[in-house]
């Protein structure tokens, strides 16, 4: 069959990408866009929850930039006081008082937050929070679980050989063998293999790093008591809980997946959708551990840590999220569930056997013939990745953008 694509015009979009080709490597700035098919696709405008192709062709846009544009594209206040804050200087490569007003916002909201550091990227930040841990402990070894991604760097992009050995396997060719044993890859959502890991090597273990929901890998929710259960056995072996909240944070809660579970990690690590899609990325933690920063035992620096422009997006973010008159968080979360709900009727009308999981503001879909997916493992057995990669490019040719993996909702999508 001819794919519904062709139906498309994506000649300029074709063009773009072979000419990038010739001076990008691989053609994009991120590993993950090459993927997309039919092709990466070149985009010209964002406006609402709209995205415009250089062919012409309109979306309605589910990715969302990957995840941060919790108000969607181009949101007019956050580029106005943007543009206002700016005027006054980029980059001053020291200190402004917005920096502290962020500050002050987080720590209202974020349960965790007793000081936070600001940085740029999601990885960058990732990173600081594992030194912080192996600081803090005296320790080296850094438990993370199959399924979630926390950025790029060598220390923890690893997956497991999916068996009893928790052994991690490196996801990128130039990873040093040496890093190996410093790390180990446990199943999700499984008590039996968390409770084996610590019973054997609690003692070892610098920081337990885990999304609080599995957002990367079919937005799996955690099992009711697992995430207790991993608070208390890093408080009783005396490793630090580190929640990546690059996606849940703000946006299951103003205050993060922890504020909404009612479970504390010692860190968090968020990143830009605290700022509405500006770059920037923040570790927030216990004032005892965040003091490693403080007097200088722990380096991190940035140049382009704290600067106006993302800063200043964070703290009208910040402000209008935890506004209780706006809901926006409650509005994504009951469009988010009526729009799994709606796929869901039609996967049961039309035997597709497709399931819609997650919290509502973010969710995955996936073909799995109706059969449970709980983790990383029964994901890669149960669910139909070419099914899910045709759904997805199908999609596309009847105007909306999705990605083989989360759906973002935002303040800009409606009924």
């Amino acid at each position: 069959a001819t794919p519904l694509y062709l139906a498309m015009s994506l000649e300029k979009s074709i063009g773009l990408f072979q000419r990038a080709a010739r001076s990008l490597a691989g053609g994009v700035n991120s590993h993950f866009r090459a993927a997309e098919k039919p092709h990466p696709l070149f985009f010209q405008r964002g406006l609402g929850s709209r995205l415009t192709d250089v062919d012409g062709n309109t979306y309605i846009d589910y990715v969302l930039g990957r995840g941060p544009l919790i108000f969607g594209h181009s949101p007019p206040f956050l580029q106005r006081i943007v543009e206002e804050k700016m005027t006054n200087g980029l980059l001053f490569g020291s200190q402004h008082e917005l920096e502290i007003e962020a500050a002050e916002l987080v720590r209202k909201l974020v349960p965790c937050a007793e000081l936070v550091r600001f940085a740029t990227s999601g990885t960058e930040a990732v990173q600081l929070g594992v030194r912080l841990a192996r600081a803090f402990t005296g320790r080296a070894l850094v438990l993370k679980f199959e399924g979630h991604y926390h950025g790029w760097s060598d220390s923890l992009l690893f997956t497991s050989a999916l068996d009893e050995s928790c052994g991690a396997v490196p996801l990128s060719c130039g990873i040093p063998p040496s890093l190996i044993p410093d790390v180990l890859v446990v199943p999700w959502n499984n008590p039996r293999a968390i409770r084996r890991v610590f019973e054997e090597r609690g003692r070892e273990i610098a920081a337990v790093i885990t999304e609080p929901v599995m957002c990367n890998t079919n937005c799996v929710l955690p099992k009711s008591g697992y995430l207790e259960l991993v608070r208390d056995l890093c408080s009783t072996s005396g490793a630090l809980l580190i929640f990546d909240e690059v996606i849940t944070g703000f946006r299951l809660n103003v205050g993060g997946a922890q504020k909404l579970m009612g479970i504390t990690p010692d860190l968090a690590i968020f990143a830009k959708a605290m700022s509405g899609g500006f770059p920037i990325s923040m570790v927030a933690g216990k004032r005892d551990v965040m003091n490693l920063l403080a007097s200088g035992k722990v380096l991190h620096a940035g140049t382009a840590n704290g600067n106006v422009m993302s800063v200043a997006a964070a703290c009208a973010t910040l402000q209008r999220l935890s506004d209780p008159s706006a809901d926006i968080i409650g509005q994504l979360t009951a469009n988010g569930l009526k729009l799994m709900s709606g796929l869901r009727n039609l996967s049961d009308t039309y035997e597709l056997g497709l399931i819609a999981q997650g919290p509502g503001h973010v969710f995955a879909v996936s073909f799995s013939q109706g059969l449970a997916v709980t983790d990383y493992r029964s994901h890669m057995a149960h669910s139909n990745r070419k099914q899910l990669e045709l759904f997805v490019v199908s999609m596309l040719a009847q105007g909306i953008r999705l990605q083989p993996g989360a759906w973002f909702m935002s303040e800009a999508h409606t009924e």
